[in-house]
């Protein structure tokens, strides 16, 4: 069942009002008023506000339609020039004044201005609370503080810390801080208070999507990863994995629907339903109070195929879906029967020769595939179920924002950074392989003397692929460019990886090369040649960015304009 229902109560819009004559009848305070004078006097006040921070979680560009995007912008999809909002991240064109580079920030601040005022409110009432439920909502406000920080830093390559709620003017001066700053002033202090006093799990089933130990613990794992800490992430995320609280879903595409959602493989998910607030439209967030929150995500709007109501704004790239191909099925395994691909292939893109049904019909029987579209994208939409997306851009379909397989390759990359321990890096990496029913690294080893094949090269551009023996640097290449790719794709991780793993430039000159010898070498005459099928051009996915990349401009997104001119402190 949905939880955390989102039925906002618009703590922002809080009125301070204050009598400097008690004569004055137009200074007298309304009874009926919510104010700060009036709220945060019960345990339920502090569920209201709390719920608050968690509905920050549904805005477009934190969990929503506008992650199209962040997800563009890396090498896993493309979108078309029609798409001008998602088309300027392809070309890295954005700017400080970008609508998206704006609301993202925005949104984010709201988040932690909603946190910070439980958490702030908590140390100063006067209401009765009990002991235990003040803590576990202080470590889940604390939680949220930490995550939306977390995206602000590696978003925008730092930020403005504010751990209070601004009360004058002056408040919201303050200089712009480094990641390295927020994390260890408030990000891993929040993580490491919220671990402490978060359960393993809720007793309720109400109670499913608040943040616990789990969603802690893997959180601050992640932070040091990106800290290139690499012992104490691998810590974190193997208490994760040794605590059993989690194991992966035998089937990869009940992580993608809403039929199986908050399972044994979700760590931290955002809440979304179809069924809320049935007249409002998807993308409408909670902090209008002239709208009505739709409680609905738009994010299958931007992923599912134009000729079922949608908009593909949001398309597969090349790479991608060679990758794809390549994801090569262990015939031994029955889940496997009746497929032409892996399941991971299944559950995340849909080819012209994809399996099954497609929004309830054989894949093909209606428009695209054409005008160089290899493969559209399945994952956030709602293809397996129903005829057409919603004409409302509703979707019920969650947000994962962390998964155990996540984790396992996250634990895989930690161990390999820490100490080279290869074998156990494999280990992880094929626990993720064997659930998807493809080929192990190591069954691959046992057949081809102790080698496995180089899964990132074209085939289509370079031919076979190259066999090579297990190495740090062979499995972490394997890692990067194949395992998280194909796992992970359009789930919001990619462009962060590649950005801290520092190898965009690299990255992107290699797929343009690839772009360029199809240009020159495939016929796109509508025969379609296999295994991409590509028809009448070749999509430029790479033509701008590769050459126009820069690490200084382009890995983070600039300040927004609009908080430069209110904050003094960060110039103009």
């Amino acid at each position: 069942m949905k939880s955390i229902k989102l039925y906002m109560i618009l703590l922002s819009s809080l009125v301070f009002i204050t009598s400097c004559n008690e004569d004055d009848f137009l200074s007298q305070v309304n009874p009926n008023q919510i104010t700060s004078d009036t709220f945060w006097k019960s345990e339920t006040d502090f569920s209201k506000g709390l719920t608050t921070a968690y509905g920050a979680l549904q805005f477009a560009g934190i969990s929503g339609a506008d992650l199209s995007h962040e997800i563009v912008q890396s090498d896993l999809a493309g979108t078309e020039y029609w798409y001008s909002g998602q088309y300027e991240f392809t070309q890295l064109g954005f700017t400080d004044a970008t609508r998206h580079v704006q609301n993202k920030w925005n949104e984010l601040y709201v988040g932690v201005f909603r946190a910070n005022q439980v958490i702030e409110n908590l140390e100063t009432t006067e209401a009765t609370l009990d002991d235990s439920f003040a803590l576990e909502v202080e470590a889940q406000a604390r939680f949220l503080r930490a995550f939306f920080y977390f995206q602000l830093v590696h978003s925008y390559g730092g930020a403005v810390v504010h751990t209070a709620v601004a009360k004058s003017p002056e408040d919201f001066n303050k200089p712009f801080a480094t990641k390295e700053e927020v994390t260890q002033s408030v990000i891993i202090p929040d993580l490491e208070f919220a671990k402490q006093h978060l359960p393993q799990v809720w007793d309720s089933e109400n109670d499913l999507g608040r943040a616990t130990w789990g969603a802690a613990t893997s959180l601050l794992g992640k932070v040091y990863l990106f800290g290139e800490e690499w012992t104490m992430a691998a810590t974190q995320f193997k208490e994760v994995i040794d605590s059993q609280v989690y194991s992966l879903v035998p089937n990869t595409l009940d992580n993608f629907t809403d039929e199986n959602e908050f399972n044994s493989e979700s760590i931290f998910e955002v809440a979304y339903s179809d069924v809320l607030k049935p007249g409002a439209k998807g993308p409408t967030i909670d902090d209008n109070e002239n709208e009505t929150s739709g409680e609905a995500s738009a994010l299958a709007m931007q992923t599912g195929q134009l000729s079922f109501g949608a908009y593909n704004t949001v398309i597969s790239s090349y790479y991608l879906h060679e990758l794809m191909v390549y994801d090569e099925m262990d015939t031994d395994n029955p889940i496997n029967s009746g497929y032409t691909h892996s399941q991971r292939f299944y559950s995340s893109i849909a080819p012209i020769d994809s399996d099954g049904l497609y929004y309830n019909l054989p894949t093909g029987s209606k428009g695209g595939w054409a005008y160089g579209q290899s493969a559209y994208v399945k994952k956030h939409s709602n293809w397996y179920h129903w005829d057409t997306e919603s004409p409302l851009e509703r979707s019920g379909i969650n947000f994962r924002h962390i998964r155990l397989a996540d984790v396992y390759l996250m634990y895989a990359e930690a161990v390999l950074e820490a100490n080279s321990d290869v074998a156990t890096a494999i280990q992880y990496i094929d626990m993720v392989r064997a659930r998807a029913g493809v080929i192990t690294l190591q069954s691959y080893m046992d057949n081809n003397g102790g080698t496995f094949p180089v899964l990132h090269k074209s085939v289509q551009v370079h031919g076979s692929h190259q066999m090579v023996s297990p190495s740090e640097e062979t499995v972490m290449t394997h890692l990067r460019m194949v395992e998280r790719p194909i796992e992970l794709c359009f789930e919001g991780h990619r462009w962060k990886d590649l950005v801290r793993w520092g190898i965009v430039k690299e990255t992107f000159d290699s797929h343009k090369a690839d772009e360029d010898w199809r240009s020159a070498n495939l016929n796109t005459d509508g025969s379609g040649i296999a295994p991409l099928f590509i028809n009448e051009r070749i999509r430029p996915d790479y033509a701008v960015s590769a050459g126009a990349y820069n690490s200084e401009a382009h890995d983070y997104f600039p300040i927004p304009t609009s908080e430069r001119q209110i904050n003094t402190n960060l110039g103009k």
